[in-house]
């Protein structure tokens, strides 16, 4: 009796002891790696915004880092990485990117409250839907940015030339004024090469492409750096860039001026953990804090918009909100207004066509384009 009694009383104590440790195992790990096109004028700020939320919500401490690369270059290093990934999410660019993904079972399915999942759009745009979220949850957008024009008022005032559709960009007074990144490195320049691709089809969109490499004096290896360069004098116009890239030139000081073309593509800045993140809780509660309300205000003071309807860029006066807006021609939100679009993902998205495009780009326009400009 004395014998069961002691055995009882050690099982209890060994339950008491493992189910303690469950009470006390952290909510979410103190470490957090991003691999990411989106620069560090955004994810710097947003990381630093969610060391600060998750010790508020969870009393964890957590370090965070990112691995900055272009979206096609940050795809194949997580193809690379074969489910045993360095990193514990993956955010920004071309939706169709995650979706392939997905397919070869690198993603974990977003896990999110369901009022914040479906206070998202299913798609935004006309005549073709583009979507902001995958049904299957193994993405979910985190704001909206068109990919659009950048220039510098006084060098385009010197060449006599003004900026408000793509095929301005064709003006032979803006020889070697151009500064573009290659497709093949960024998604803002692929996704932009497909707006052209789609609109006029593939012979006479790689026409017009070739066209535009004619006044291109640079393809850079960065999207960041194209806007960069614009800002600083270097060129007059850059092609494919991210509002929020030129929107951080403004709050750099510099003089120069978007135009957000139409049927430009609006990215959704997808984001997904990787399947196999050493810190997989701690990425599923990077995405809550992005498309909190917390999250999406502090983005909108970045240059980009939310992603939810009920959200709209608005601020006091003087702040970065208001200058964004004014930066942007008064919009406050992607869903007062009907939005262009004639990105066709499925089509994008194909892993031939993404090969074809990029392969086209290099044997026809990178190799050639000193020819092209002669």
């Amino acid at each position: 009796m004395k014998r069961a009694v002691v055995l009882l009383s050690l099982v209890a104590f060994a339950l008491l002891g493992v189910a303690l440790g469950f009470a006390q195992a952290p909510a979410i790990e103190n470490e957090l790696y991003l691999i990411t096109p989106v620069s560090k004028d955004v994810h710097d700020p947003m990381l630093k915004a969610f060391a600060a939320w998750a010790k508020k919500k969870y009393n964890v401490d957590v370090k965070t880092s990112a691995i900055p690369k272009g979206t096609p270059v940050a795809y194949g290093q997580i193809l690379e990485w074969k489910g045993r990934p360095q990193a514990d999410v993956f955010w920004g660019g071309e939706g169709t990117l995650f979706d392939a993904l997905a397919a070869e079972g690198l993603l974990d399915q977003v896990q999110l409250p369901k009022a914040m999942w479906d206070a998202i759009p299913a798609t935004i745009g006309k005549p073709v839907s583009l979507p902001l979220k995958d049904p299957k949850k193994f993405w979910v957008g985190t704001t909206l940015e068109p990919y659009g024009i950048i220039y510098q008022p006084k060098l385009l005032k010197r060449l006599g030339v003004e900026i408000k559709t793509w095929n301005d960009l064709l003006n032979p007074k803006l020889k070697d004024q151009i500064a573009q990144c290659t497709p093949d490195r960024s998604s803002s320049s692929h996704a932009s090469y497909e707006v052209i691709l789609q609109t006029y089809g593939w012979e006479k969109g790689w026409e017009w492409l070739t066209k535009l490499a004619a006044n291109t004096g640079i393809f850079t290896a960065r999207s960041r750096d194209v806007p960069s360069m614009v800002a600083k004098g270097e060129f007059a116009v850059g092609f494919a860039v991210p509002s929020y890239m030129a929107f951080a030139e403004v709050l750099g000081g510099y003089d120069v001026n978007f135009v957000y073309p139409k049927d430009a593509y609006v990215t959704p800045e997808p984001m997904a953990v990787l399947k196999g993140a050493p810190h997989a809780k701690a990425g599923q509660a990077f995405i809550e804090f992005c498309l909190s309300e917390e999250g999406q205000l502090l983005l909108s003071g970045l240059g980009v918009y939310p992603i939810t309807p009920g959200l709209k860029v608005k601020g006091p006066a003087g702040s970065n909100q208001e200058k964004a807006v004014a930066f942007t021609g008064g919009m406050r939100s992607f869903f007062e207004a009907e939005i262009g679009n004639v990105y066709n993902d499925k089509i994008a998205g194909e892993k031939k066509r993404i090969e074809d495009v990029n392969s086209y780009f290099r044997k026809e326009i990178a190799e050639k384009h000193k020819d092209i400009v002669k």
